[in-house]
């Protein structure tokens, strides 16, 4: 089955590209890809499968959400960013956090991956708790 989207218009594709070149340069030039990554991690990384809550809808920049003790230092990736986000005010917190990690990656040396903008920013952060404990055995 095939997955679905959202569709963007032409202009905020544009906006999505430009935005890609200056992470590109802000994250070589502060070899800050790890924290950029993290970022994108933990944004994504809270969604819940059962209530359908929480992930990347750009809530990191709420101070509540920032707050959370696995988010420390996050702060940092977010006030980097900032300057780059206010160029682009079209984009959404939620794609360009995103599309933060998805350059972190290639900026190693990772592969290329696609980026599929349309997030939508929510008002409200996860509760605290939501990503998962890497002491805690997975079962199936």
């Amino acid at each position: 089955m095939a997955k679905n989207y959202p569709t963007v218009s032409a202009e905020y594709s544009e906006a999505v590209e430009k935005a890609r070149r200056k992470l590109r340069a802000l994250i070589a030039e502060k070899s800050c890809a790890p924290l950029m990554l993290r970022l994108a991690w933990h944004s994504a990384g809270t969604f819940d499968v059962s209530s359908r809550t929480g992930g990347p809808f750009g809530t990191m920049k709420c101070p509540a959400e920032l707050a959370h003790g696995a988010n420390a230092g996050l702060d940092i990736a977010v006030r980097l960013l900032e300057p780059i986000k206010e160029e682009f005010p079209t984009l959404s917190y939620a794609d360009f956090y995103q599309l933060a990690g998805v350059v972190a990656v290639e900026v190693t040396g990772g592969p290329e991956i696609p980026f599929h903008p349309g997030r939508e920013d929510k008002p409200q952060p996860p509760p605290e708790g939501r990503l998962p404990d890497a002491t805690k055995v997975l079962t199936t």
